[in-house]
Parts: structure tokens; C-alpha cells; sequence
């Protein structure tokens, strides 16, 4: 558990960036990709924009301080952190990479990695800066980086400190929200707003023009310590519905088109000129509860609701057979972590209707809170989850809603669908900041369970690897059986349609990755 963990790879040193006043051609190209949403928050600080589409572009102008191989391995690797040492239960020593510049030309120090993970940016303060933090990012911090101090021990050195003894410590400076900042522009920023939506960091793309609910533009930084970016400009483009991103596509007016249902892959394909990557990613799709609703308080009812449901039938019908169920909250690559005797959620309508005889139900409306097609098949889903759950004596109605603020909004909620998108390889990525004491659905009022609470509590500090497996057999028991939280509908998956002649690889992750290592190879 306390082994050294230094890791240096040939993108241990920075490559040299085209010397300022140099003469040369700039004859890279520019792309343009379709998305069906660039942000839900309208901001572009991924602890604020904590969304599968915030996901898709965040790294290309921010970056974390422990990468991960999301294109092949899932692994970890140096990112902004040149070598990390895990020194006790408590704390973990990171080396900076030298020489790295941000988009207005200040170099990388470890002031400005402690302002990232610090009141200031991410965990909020009643005082000074850190009281302009929304209430969103601040909770969001402390539940992904519990009791953590940040103590600078060198110009590129810093010891990151939990509270108390931390498992998975290590793996946490990977997480998404754990990108470094710019503290004199997070500073000199006249509130969090205009700092959110235009973020100095450190990636191969500066943000050069942001449109909420339109589009965001981003330029190459020559200055990238990773090399000479690939592309000159990169511009996302929103365009909501499926048929017109396919046509934009093959028009010629989008490079990429993103977001693809399976059932439209072949369209795409017929043409030789394009084709459509992608597969199953590092997120789970689910339907959520919300015991709080008369009609959701007895467990058995949502026990039924997760029985009735034939997954099999989703995925090849919706999905073409190209995602699958999986074994409950977790993922392979969460190595020792995974419990692969763990269940897949069974089909049995049979025992579902046997439920909800038992728990009295007389045909009360269940309300179902719908996006049209945030997700990839969202709609044609629900559709057939509402005659499944018939099939079962369950009378749910789909409502529909615009925006994620009216699906979450309290009073009258029944059902929602969710995904959980996974950043680390450790249950500690989403367990316990989404059902934790302090985790999102708690906090919302729509789920609670104390033995569930001691689960993840126990999977955030417990170091003997046996005690955290049983915790987290516990936690899985109270999600999906004992007190159902959700219930979970199957592996996400993510396409991508492209002009064939580029040569660009799709990510394990809703992550696009537009890096020098990934482009024209």
C-alpha cells in the first residue's frame, strides 16, 4: 500500500514549442464537431460542469495532475505530475513537471496547484475568493477530495494531506476535478462566472470564444509542453438533433459528429468516405429513485420496477448488441476492487408483479421526468421501460422536461434517468460522492441510508483491502437490493462519426482527445 509510485515516460521532458517570431506556415488543420450539447451549466470549469458533454472537451484546455490512458490501457500515468510517492495512510508527495506554461504564459508552480485544489477554486470559504465558489463546486470537492490540505514543500513540489487515513489518495489527483489552474487569472477574475467560462489552464487548446448554448471555439497553444498542437482550431458546435449532425456530417460542414445511436451507424458507413468509432465507455446508465414519493417508499416497489425490466431486450433492440449489462455499480478495470461474482440485475416479471401485489400498490401514477434524448436513445428507452413496467401492473408517466434544473427539481419527483461516468479506478470515483452521506442524491433529498453511509465510509478510509471489498459487497447490497437506489439499465457506450481520412482514435470515455500523440497517427 505505501509502495513508490514514480513514473517517467518519454513525455518526461517538454517538447521545444516553435521559437516566438519564427517564421512558418500554419498550414494545420481546423475542425469543427457536432455536439448535442456543449454545456449544461453554461460554464467551463468541469467541477461546475459536471456533465458527460463538459467531459467530451474540458481536457483539451485543462488538464489534471495524474493522466489516464483513456484511449488504451485505462491506466494511470504522468500528467502534470512527473512522479507521485504515496509516503503513509494519510499523505502522498507529487513532483511537478517543469517548465509548463499556462495560456497567458506563467509558468506552472505549486501556488497554483494549491489554489486549484484550495478554497479559492474548489472547496469554497465563508471570506475573500472562496466565498464566490458556488455551493455546487464547493460540495462537489469536499465529497470528491474529503478533509484534503495541500502543504507547498517547493517551487514544483507539494504533499497532499487527507484528514484522515485515505486508500485511494493517490488515484483521487486524477479525477477530473482535479485540474490545475492559473491562480493569478483565477484571482484577478472579477467573480467565478467570468473566470468559469473562460479558464486559464494548461492544455494543448486555449479557450478563444465561448457561446453558452451555441458554440465554443479553442486555438492552438504552441507553448504546450506535450508539443506543437495537432490542429489549429477547434470549434463545438451545438446542434441538438441526431439527422442534423448526420447531415452536417456528410455535407462536409462537421468533421465529427457526436452522440451516433447505433441504428444510425450504418447510414453513416454506407458512405466510404466516413466512418463511426467508439464502444463502451466508462459509464453506467441507470433509471433513479426517489424513495421520498408515496408510491416509491416501499423498497419492494422498486425492487419491481428494477425486476420488470428485460436489459437484454434494450441492448440489442436499441443497442444493437454493442454494450452490455454489467455486474451491478463497478467496472473490471477496478482491478482487485471488483467483485466479478457480483449479480447482473435479473429479468423476472413474474416476481415483479408478485411485489407489487405484496406492497399494496393499486395503480397510483409513478411520474417518470424525461429529457428528449440527452442521452444517446434516451426517449425510444423510456418508451419501453413504460411498457415493461406495464407488463408488471406498474402504471409509470413519462414527463417531459427541458432542462436538467426541472427534472431535479423537488416535489412530484418519481423516476429520472442518471448515468455515473467513473474518472479513477476505484469505486471511490462515484460511490460515495453520489450515495455517501454527503453524496449528490442525499443532499437532493432523495435517497438516504445510514448502512449504506458506513459502506462508503469504509470504502473512503479503510486500508485492508478484505474491508474494503466487504464494504463495498455492503454498499451494492443496500443499492440494488435492500433499499434501491436506482436500477441500473446497462454499460454506456459512445459513437462518434468522422471523415475516414482523418486519423483520430475514440476514448474509453465521453473524452475527446485532440493531443499531439492521438491525431494523424
Amino acid at each position: 500500500m505505501y509502495r513508490r509510485t514514480l513514473l517517467t515516460t518519454s513525455l518526461a521532458a517538454p517538447l521545444a514549442a516553435p521559437a516566438i517570431g519564427q517564421a512558418q506556415t500554419d498550414d494545420r488543420p481546423s475542425i469543427t464537431v457536432a455536439v448535442q450539447k456543449i454545456a449544461n451549466s453554461n460554464t467551463l470549469d468541469i467541477a461546475r460542469e459536471n456533465s458527460n458533454v463538459g467531459t467530451r472537451h474540458f481536457s483539451c484546455y485543462t488538464e489534471v495532475l495524474i493522466d489516464t490512458d483513456w484511449i488504451d490501457t485505462l491506466r494511470p500515468r504522468p500528467g502534470l505530475a512527473l512522479s507521485w510517492e504515496r509516503k503513509d495512510a494519510r499523505s502522498v508527495d507529487v513532483a511537478l513537471r517543469p517548465g509548463v506554461r499556462f495560456h497567458n504564459g506563467d509558468e506552472m508552480t505549486a501556488e497554483d496547484v494549491a489554489a486549484s485544489f484550495g478554497p479559492e477554486r474548489l472547496m469554497g470559504g465563508s471570506s475573500g475568493a472562496a466565498a464566490r465558489v458556488p455551493r455546487e463546486v464547493s460540495s462537489y470537492g469536499r465529497a470528491v477530495f474529503p478533509g484534503l490540505s495541500v502543504e507547498i514543500t517547493g517551487r514544483h513540489s507539494l504533499r497532499f494531506i487527507s484528514e484522515r487515513p485515505d486508500p485511494v489518495l493517490d488515484k483521487r489527483l486524477g479525477h477530473r476535478i482535479g485540474i490545475v489552474v492559473n491562480k493569478r487569472a483565477l484571482e484577478e477574475a472579477p467573480n467565478w462566472l467570468a473566470w468559469s467560462r473562460k479558464p486559464i489552464g494548461t492544455g494543448p487548446y486555449r479557450v478563444a470564444d465561448f457561446r453558452p448554448d451555441n458554440m465554443l471555439v479553442l486555438e492552438a497553444f504552441d507553448e504546450y509542453w506535450g508539443g506543437r498542437p495537432p490542429l489549429k482550431r477547434i470549434r463545438f458546435v451545438e446542434v441538438p438533433e441526431v439527422s442534423a449532425r448526420i447531415a452536417g456530417l456528410l455535407s462536409g460542414e462537421y468533421q465529427f459528429a457526436c452522440d451516433i445511436p447505433p441504428d444510425q451507424i450504418p447510414e453513416i458507413e454506407r458512405n466510404r468516405g466516413f466512418e463511426v468509432l467508439g464502444g463502451l465507455i466508462a459509464n453506467h446508465r441507470f433509471i433513479t429513485f426517489d424513495k421520498s414519493h408515496a408510491q416509491l417508499a416501499d423498497p419492494r416497489m422498486r425492487r419491481a420496477l428494477s425486476l420488470s425490466i428485460d436489459r437484454d431486450a434494450i441492448v440489442q433492440g436499441l443497442w444493437s448488441g454493442r454494450t452490455e449489462v454489467p455486474r451491478g455499480m463497478q467496472f473490471p478495470f477496478y482491478g482487485d476492487m471488483y467483485l466479478a461474482d457480483w449479480p447482473k440485475p435479473r429479468f423476472d416479471v413474474d416476481e415483479a408483479r408478485k411485489l407489487v401485489r405484496e406492497a399494496g400498490y393499486r395503480g397510483e401514477p409513478i411520474p417518470y421526468r424525461l429529457l428528449n434524448n440527452y442521452y444517446t436513445a434516451q426517449t425510444p428507452t423510456a418508451q419501453v421501460l413504460v411498457e415493461m413496467w406495464r407488463a408488471a401492473g406498474l402504471n409509470v408517466q413519462i414527463q417531459m422536461r427541458e432542462n436538467w434544473a426541472q427534472i431535479s427539481a423537488p416535489g412530484g419527483r418519481g423516476l429520472r434517468d442518471w448515468s455515473s461516468t467513473v474518472f479513477i479506478a476505484d469505486p471511490v470515483s462515484n460511490m460515495p460522492n453520489t450515495w455517501g452521506r454527503n453524496g449528490s442524491f442525499t443532499a437532493g433529498g432523495e435517497w438516504s441510508n445510514e448502512e449504506a453511509f458506513v459502506a462508503a465510509d469504509a470504502l473512503e478510509a479503510e486500508m485492508d483491502p478484505t474491508r474494503r471489498r466487504a464494504a463495498m459487497r455492503k454498499l451494492l447490497t443496500v443499492l440494488e437490493h435492500d433499499d434501491p437506489a436506482y436500477a441500473m439499465l446497462h454499460q454506456a457506450a459512445n459513437f462518434t462519426g468522422k471523415r475516414r481520412d482523418i486519423k483520430w482514435k475514440a476514448a474509453q470515455s465521453f473524452l475527446m482527445d485532440f493531443r499531439p500523440g492521438n491525431w494523424g497517427v
